[in-house]
């Protein structure tokens, strides 16, 4: 809602979307198999993140849509079939394409 509402700055939208493509990359600037501080740009940089974009977007606009999502969530939570439809095939797909080359990888080892 934050996104597409036309009060928002520009610099706030494409800097939140930056802080939400780095919670779900796959890239960290530290990698997570480092012990102990591979967990800590996620625990130290996102909410950073997240406190800066809050600080750019106007007040009036953080709680209009704090309303908009309080009457959204009294009608039942929002749901989107389709999305989650969607989600649902992709990881099939992984699942299934994993299964047939750990099967491929044991086939050749002649198990």
């Amino acid at each position: 809602m934050l996104i597409r509402d036309a009060r928002t700055p520009w610099y706030a939208k494409v800097f939140t979307a930056c802080v939400v493509a780095y919670a779900f990359s796959p890239i960290d600037l530290i990698p997570d198999f480092i012990p102990i501080l591979g967990y800590l740009d996620e625990v130290i940089l996102l909410p950073i993140g997240i406190m800066f974009a809050l600080k750019m977007i106007p007040k009036e606009v953080l709680s209009d849509c704090e309303v908009k999502a309080e009457e959204m969530m009294k009608d039942g939570k929002p749901k989107n079939w389709i999305v989650g439809s969607l989600i649902l095939l992709i990881w099939v797909v992984i699942t299934v394409w994993a299964g047939m080359k750990i099967y491929q990888i044991f086939n050749d080892w002649g198990l």
